[in-house]
């Protein structure tokens, strides 16, 4: 059974997303909270292995929360939930630390399988959050790559694989690129993150980018 928790200021909405979660027979919502301080206390009280995390709340913002949280170790995986499709929240989100962003917009199923994907282990990166992770940290316009020394105490096998990565490939798809099986890979994925010392795919693909391991 995935524990979830739910973080939001209006209580309608967190009524919403609890009805959605708790008819689903492997998740179960153990607490909600109504703005930022409360979601850090509860997460650390209630053990949830995933949030369900607003953006914009009284006090301590759904950002600023993301960041606290996603540097316990061992701590939640964070779902940021939005209503705004903006570049400047899913790029604040990503570097706070969370490992999923997901419009309000989206369906009770994509809303349940987010879920589940974060509560697996993974992280929530379609196509479209790497393109504009693409777009955001590999344009001409950023900053120099900084130097990144973990990038480049990756072997070459480890090196193929985070650049495939990097592209927004599942593991499935990595696997049938590289001729090799899809457990192999996770394996790899492992290594990856724990050379670099980053919580998911997400983060491993703005590293990427940050670095200049991968240009568009």
């Amino acid at each position: 059974m995935t524990r979830v928790l739910l973080v939001d200021d209006q209580p309608l909405v967190r009524t919403g997303l609890r009805v959605m979660l708790d008819a689903q027979p492997d998740l179960e919502v153990v607490g909600e909270a109504g703005d930022g301080g409360e979601a850090i206390a509860l997460a650390a009280a209630l053990s949830p292995e995933v949030i369900c995390m607003d953006v914009q709340m009284p006090g301590i913002d759904g950002l600023e929360a993301t960041r606290r949280i996603a540097a316990e170790p061992d701590g939640p995986a964070v779902l940021v939930l939005t209503t705004f499709d903006s570049d400047d929240y899913l790029f604040q989100a990503l570097e706070a630390g969370a490992s999923g962003f997901l419009l309000k917009t989206a369906s009770p199923e994509q809303l349940v399988d987010a879920v589940r994907v974060l509560a697996a282990g993974e992280a929530l990166l379609s196509p479209a959050v790497t393109r504009r992770v693409i777009a955001r940290f590999g344009s001409p316009v950023d900053a120099a790559p900084a130097p990144d020394e973990a990038v480049g105490e990756l072997t070459e096998r480890e090196a193929e694989v985070f650049r495939l990565l990097a592209e927004g490939l599942s593991n499935g798809e990595i696997a049938g690129r590289l001729y090799v099986g899809e457990a192999t890979v996770k394996t790899h994925v492992s290594n990856i993150l724990l050379k670099l010392g980053v919580r998911d795919r997400v983060q491993a693909v703005v590293r990427a980018y940050r670095s200049g391991f991968v240009r568009p």
